[in-house]
């Protein structure tokens, strides 16, 4: 039976700051329904990108290329996804990766790939926390006031910072205040995205010109990998309900179904997004418009409002987005320290509130100042964070290999692949594959890498070498397996002479 070993370091709660919330072993307050699950999940993935990036995916692939490298990139993602939903029903604690990589590959390569994909989720928030001001200057043409200075080309204003720095402070106040109050903020956001949803598609009822949708393909298979390269970023969310588990009050084989749910879902959108635009705009066109998602529903619909609120709907995609990475992200650096692989300042519960957050107050950090660095760091962010995320990936589908093997026997809620062995090895294998090829585009020596330029790879590497020094400071002699955590908050606590 998979068990939390208990943290005596780290202060228990007494009570909930909900009356009606279960506690968990650990401390957090399981109070997040099915609902509350999927649409963090879900929310996750739909970020900005689909406001801004979509001419740039029909450019290079066309209509059908680009949904196409999308249906791959899903596909993907739903194998990663089926992998994901066995491990959380079998381990449904908070932290996800960290518990996986740590039961199947020991200390060292559960801090690795933990590290890694915290730095993708941090990635992510720090990126929406740009993108908000940029998305309501295109409401509010006048925001910047106040010139500071330029990075990367790009002038930095302080009132525009401001925007962006104030919605850090104001998000992660909200997740202090717990994940319940999160998760309502979530799911009202994604209920309107899911009304911008349904609007693409009376829209393209009632006003496409299936010839703007000419060429179905361009630039071949490198415009298609081209748009595959965006994938990882575009799609990392899912794994976020992991993140939250022992905040989730459902049996744990439904919190794995929730997984794969809330993939399906986003491949659906973003299909949506690349069909309605290219039914709008003609292909000739289409360099001429920036927002082009949401100027295809105004065009669609005849009236400008149509696409403000599209563009409302971005910024409702940036919130939950953001939301969601912090939910996640948090979780994992409380796991990390609770299991001392990290300083233990990342495992304080809030006295109240029961949530992690000085994990909270650390991201929330890194959020605040990365708008006074401009618009410039976009770019950057995705692809610093987009192979941190693959790393992950990778690593967690061997990890399933892996247990399949070593512990046939471990209590899985959720099996895929059927009651036998053969078809979740089969699930496995493909996973550890296709992320493994996924991985291999953004190795230096292939010609896609050449995007991600020097100050990603300084952001990625400057990550990762933290996260090695972690590494070099953990005791030897943990084994993998079930009491790993246990066995090594031991070694710890003797190494440095803690009761």
């Amino acid at each position: 039976m998979t068990s939390r070993p208990e943290e005596p370091a780290i202060s228990k709660p007494t009570n909930s700051h909900s009356p009606r919330a279960e506690v968990s072993g650990t401390g957090l307050a399981k109070v997040l329904s099915s609902r509350d699950a999927l649409f963090v999940g879900f929310g996750a993935m739909i970020g900005f990108g689909w406001i801004v990036l979509t001419s740039g995916w029909l450019q290079s692939a066309g209509t059908l290329g680009a949904m196409l490298a999308f249906a791959a990139g899903g596909v993907i993602m739903i194998f990663v996804g089926l992998v994901y939903s066995e491990l959380v029903a079998a381990m449904p604690f908070a932290g996800g990766e960290h518990n996986y990589l740590l039961r199947g590959l020991g200390p060292r390569g559960a801090v690795f790939g933990s590290w890694a994909i915290a730095g993708g989720y941090i990635s992510v928030v720090m990126f929406e926390a740009v993108a908000i001001p940029q998305t309501v200057e295109y409401i509010f043409p006048n925001l910047s006031q106040i010139y500071l200075w330029n990075v990367a080309g790009s002038d930095v204003y302080l009132t525009w910072a401001i925007v962006g720095s104030a919605a850090a402070l104001i998000i992660g106040l909200i997740n202090i205040r717990g994940i319940k109050t999160a998760s309502l903020v979530q799911t009202f956001v994604v209920s309107f995205l899911l009304i911008v949803g349904v609007l693409l598609i009376v829209g393209t009822s009632v006003g496409a010109e299936p010839s703007n949708a000419q060429p179905l393909f361009t630039g071949g298979v490198p415009g298609m990998i081209a748009v595959l390269v965006a994938v990882p970023f575009l799609f990392v969310g899912f794994d976020v309900i992991p993140q939250s588990a022992e905040e989730v009050r459902v049996p744990p084989r439904q919190i794995g179904a929730l997984v794969v749910v809330s993939v399906l879902m986003a491949i659906v959108w973003y299909l949506l997004i690349i069909f309605t635009s290219s039914m709008a705009i003609p292909s000739s066109d289409l360099a001429g418009y920036e927002l082009v998602t949401a100027d295809a529903l105004a065009i669609l619909l005849g009236h400008e409002i149509w696409g403000t609120i599209v563009i409302a709907g971005g910024l409702a995609g940036i919130i939950t987005s953001w939301n969601a990475f912090l939910i996640g992200a948090s979780r994992l650096l409380f796991s990390m320290a609770r299991a001392r692989m990290i300083p233990l300042w990342f495992g304080k519960l809030h006295p109240q509130y029961r949530t992690p957050s000085n994990a909270v107050i650390f991201i929330s950090a890194l959020a605040f100042v990365a708008p006074f660095l401009g618009s410039g760091m976009l770019g950057w962010i995705v692809d610093a964070g987009s192979p941190a995320i693959i790393i992950a990936y990778f690593m967690v589908s061997v990890v399933f290999l892996v247990l399949r093997k070593k512990e046939p026997h471990m209590d899985r809620p959720m099996r895929v692949g059927g009651r036998g062995n053969a078809g979740g090895t089969v699930i496995g294998v493909l996973s550890v594959i296709l992320t493994a090829l996924l991985l291999f585009i953004y190795i230096p020596v292939t010609p896609w890498s050449a995007q991600l330029g020097w100050p990603s790879w300084v952001m990625f590497g400057a990550w990762m070498l933290l996260g090695i020094c972690f590494i070099a400071r953990l005791p030897g002699g943990i084994r993998p397996g079930e009491k790993a955590e246990a066995d090594l908050i031991a070694a710890v606590q003797a190494k440095r002479g803690e009761t």
